[in-house]
């Protein structure tokens, strides 16, 4: 039985390696950040858009040891906040307010950080800015928190759903009258470990990804109610993943369609999915190395905006983690990935 799943388990290895070579489903980073330090880890990235000057948009991307990294359009650190051990990171913008949240692993904590959209202008024409060391809420998770996706639902209501590390429990928090406030806490059917999750704000539905013991990604409609709800396996290790399924983002061609994109660990790959119920599996795409940027693998983070920012990103950008930055000859960390979204359009025939 066991030589049984292992030559099976080959074997699927071997079939999704063979759509990754394909050179038509390679895409290659445009930019790269500079790889953390010795001490740190990068993990998650979190894009703020700049809606009036799409130029001075600022991505964020996580040291889950250390803290949070700002960084430009081309890669190069703005500025880095010691905020603690920040493992994953999303924001939401609503009436020209910027609500950052994170997961702090080291206090078992969701923390909240708040901005107005000028502040984060005036910052990324100056070329500085970090987010401030200390958060400007924060509240105990009572347990080990680990991946966080935050929305926005029908009523304006900032919301956010946090993972249990080495559990299968999800929080849904809400921002209101100035507190975070938990509203429920779900099982996420039995799961060995909920990991990364992304929300669709337009279709209220909630993307979480399980890996170790069983590597699925699984979907939930959220009610008015605030009821997680119609809980549906959208893919696992018998079908398109290989190893863990970790990050994951949705690339939206319109107000309700579009693609859910999900790293798939075990083969260095990217799955694509329909945005919609049954959620179809596409295809795959890899980062290939190019001359003068490595190629990415053992992704943990990803996320994808699909507005204009500038000639090198004239259809929007993806952002990806790196877990084995190979470029660096000296000793290799982890870094983060910028690629044009007009690759993955073509591989979509868009």
């Amino acid at each position: 039985m066991k030589l049984y799943r292992l030559t099976k388990f080959v074997l699927s290895i071997s079939l999704l390696s063979s759509i990754s070579l394909n050179a038509e489903n390679t895409i290659y980073a445009k930019f790269e950040t500079p790889q953390v330090t010795i001490t740190g880890n990068a993990d998650d990235p979190a894009i703020w858009v700049n809606e009036v000057e799409s130029n001075l948009s600022i991505i964020f991307g996580t040291d889950k040891y250390n803290g949070v990294y700002s960084y430009n359009l081309k890669g190069e650190i703005i500025g880095f906040a010691s905020a603690g051990r920040i493992n994953n990171l999303d924001i939401r913008t609503l009436n020209d307010t910027n609500y950052f949240f994170g997961t702090n692993t080291g206090s078992n904590t969701i923390d909240l950080w708040i901005y107005k959209n000028y502040i984060l202008t005036n910052a990324a024409k100056a070329k500085k800015f970090a987010l401030s060391d200390k958060s400007a809420h924060s509240e105990k998770t009572n347990f080990l928190a680990y991946g966080i996706c935050a929305g926005i639902t029908a009523k304006n209501e900032i919301i956010a759903f946090v993972t249990e590390a080495k559990g299968p429990r999800i929080q849904l928090w809400k921002f209101d009258n100035d507190n975070l406030n938990l509203l429920a806490t779900f099982n996420n059917d039995n799961a060995s470990e909920s990991e990364g999750c992304v929300f669709d704000d337009e279709n209220m539905t909630l993307f979480v990804s399980e890996e170790n013991a069983r590597g699925i990604i699984r979907s939930y409609k959220l009610t008015n109610e605030f009821e997680l709800k119609d809980m549906f396996k959208i893919d696992d290790r018998q079908r398109n993943i290989v190893g863990d399924p970790e990050g994951l983002a949705l690339y939206k061609t319109s107000k309700n369609d579009g693609y859910l994109v999900a790293s798939s660990q075990g083969n260095n790959t990217f799955n694509i999915y329909q945005r919609n119920y049954p959620y179809d599996f596409i295809s795959s795409f890899v980062v290939g190395d190019s001359d003068l940027i490595d190629g990415v693998s053992d992704t943990d983070g990803i996320e994808i905006k699909n507005n204009y920012f500038n000639e090198d990103f004239p259809n929007g950008i993806i952002v990806v983690q790196d877990g084995k930055n190979t470029g660096n000859v000296i000793k290799s960390k982890e870094n983060f990935k910028y690629i044009s979204l007009d690759q993955l359009q073509h591989i979509l025939d868009l």
